[in-house]
Parts: C-alpha cells; structure tokens; sequence
C-alpha cells in the first residue's frame, strides 16, 4: 500500500492503525512477534519481541514510540483465523499474517527502487487457503469465506487508511484477483 507522498511520513500511525483493525485470532497460537529493523532486510534486527498471544494492540504500538527514522522498518508477525483443511475436515485455526511499514529510505528487499516501495504491506498467509480446491469437500464454501474474510480486513484497511494505491498479488508477484478468477474459471474480478 502506498500513502500520498505527503503522509509517507506518518507510516508509523497508520501501521497503528492497520494493527488495531487486523482481526487477531484470540484462540490458542504460536508467539507473535515484533521485528524493529534498519537499513535493510539483509541487516540483523535492532528489536525482535515475542508477545504471547492473544495480542493487545496497544502493547505492539506502545514498542515503536522508541523506534522511528527513515530507514526504520516495522514487521508484526501474529495470528487470524482462517478456514484450513487438516487432512479429514476442516477447521477454523489461526494462520499467520504479518503487517509491515516501511521508512522512504528502508531496503525492503523487493524489485522497487527504496522511493519507489510500498509504504506498509500485509501478508495475509498463502494464497492457498484462499483458492479453492475441488478435489476438497467443502473447499468452495469454506474458502468462500475465507476470501470474504480477507476482502473485509482490505476493505476495513482501505476506509481507514488515506491510501493513493494498493496492490493484491500472491507470493509469486501476480495479480491475486486475476489468480483467483482463473482457478474459478472466470473473468478477472474487479480490483
């Protein structure tokens, strides 16, 4: 997600933001954890801090009030709930998700000059639990609702953020909708 030039500056209050709206699992997980890093993604991090979950927003935010320059990045790796096939049924268990914001002079490691990079990014888990799978009873249905889920935290991002643009792909870099919409059969879905 890109903010208007003008606001780039105040990533840090809406990466706030976007972890306040971000529907964390509150049933029993893994540590979540915050990463404080600088320079780059290749450098060691100057912060690394497990929560014990469920997580308290405010616990995260209260971290970063020490942390802040341009070349500072901040990466919240914790917990929603999604739909998962377990072998024989499915189940509604936490998967990972992961919330990013990244200073204008910050190497997040991607294919985009460091002023030319998105300003926050969510990864929202693999695209997988979010294409269905006939071969899967129930697969339809049940990613169905992921997608909804996954369509309301951009939606909820988007009404709260003054984003200038957004991108939805997967992990290989290509477009999610247009994904989703080949694996349906379908035309491209709406952006």
């Amino acid at each position: 997600m890109w903010l208007p030039e003008a606001l780039a500056n105040w990533r840090t209050r809406y990466f706030e933001k976007i972890v306040s709206i971000v529907p964390f699992s509150q049933r029993e997980q893994p540590q979540s954890t915050l990463l404080i890093q600088a320079i780059s993604q290749a450098e060691p991090s100057l912060l690394e801090r497990p929560f014990n979950g469920p997580v308290s927003p405010a616990d995260v935010n209260e971290v970063l009030q020490d942390y802040h320059g341009d070349d500072i990045a901040y990466r919240f790796e914790s917990w929603w709930d999604l739909w998962q096939y377990n072998g024989q049924d499915w189940e509604l268990k936490p998967v990972k998700i992961a919330v990013s914001a990244f200073g204008k002079e910050f190497d997040n490691g991607g294919s985009l000059d460091s002023a030319e990079q998105e300003h926050l990014r969510v990864d929202f888990g693999v695209d997988t639990l979010f294409l269905p799978d006939t071969s899967l009873k129930g697969s339809s249905r049940l990613t169905e609702s992921n997608v909804k889920s996954l369509l309301k935290l951009v939606r909820d991002i988007e009404e709260a953020l003054p984003l200038e643009r957004r991108v939805l792909e997967t992990e290989s870099g290509e477009n999610f909708a247009e994904k989703l919409a080949r694996q349906l059969g379908e035309q491209p879905l709406p952006q």
